[in-house]
């Protein structure tokens, strides 16, 4: 049962008599509402006016705490997978086994559906050898060919080389023929 965020709780509530539902969910009647309110203060729970625009109003006993913080958790949980952008950051003489590490990471990045941001930064000298840092880009780009395909493709900004890559989305399974089974045959002892 859907419930309205701005809810009156205990002596909040000022309208008598009030429509009771006890934390078994069963209703108890129109009772007034100090008579609900003591009801609810003997269970050691919370008396909350649940449909403020019935006439007499709803009040359920519960535990108004507890209802909160599910509520901030069911609310927290729900929604669809928020993607992220993640950079992984590289330079022309990274070696290959580092590299490796940044790659098996963006793997990683890759299968959580994140996009994930190559950056290839030149410092000094080494901006003169952008080709280096290009092919290391689209060595790395066809090495993940697997689980990523290249949404913007390597392109210098400034002293850095950008490239990023997004996940592949689940492609469908490809068709197996059936199997055709041969009859099975009965093998005679020949002696």
């Amino acid at each position: 049962m859907p419930i309205a965020q701005n809810l009156r709780v205990n002596h909040q509530i000022r309208i008598s008599p009030v429509r009771l539902i006890n934390e078994k969910n069963e209703q108890m009647g129109i009772i007034p509402t100090n008579e609900a309110l003591r009801t609810a203060q003997e269970l050691d729970l919370d008396l909350v006016e649940v449909a403020p625009q019935d006439r007499p109003p709803v009040c359920r006993i519960m535990d108004y705490g507890k209802w909160k913080y599910q509520q901030k958790k069911r609310h927290k949980g729900r929604g669809s997978h928020e993607t992220q952008l993640k950079e992984v950051r590289l330079r022309p003489k990274t070696d290959t086994h580092d590299r490796q590490v940044k790659v098996d990471r963006a793997r990683q990045f890759l299968e959580k559906a994140h996009k994930v941001q190559f950056t290839m930064l030149f410092r000094g000298r080494e901006r003169f050898h952008q080709n280096r840092g290009l092919q290391a880009l689209l060595d790395i780009a066809s090495e993940l060919s697997d689980v990523a395909k290249v949404e913007r493709p390597p392109r210098m900004e400034g002293r850095r080389l950008t490239m990023l890559l997004v996940t592949l989305r689940a492609v469908a399974a490809p068709q197996r023929a059936p199997v055709q089974r041969r009859p099975a045959t009965q093998q005679t002892n020949g002696s």
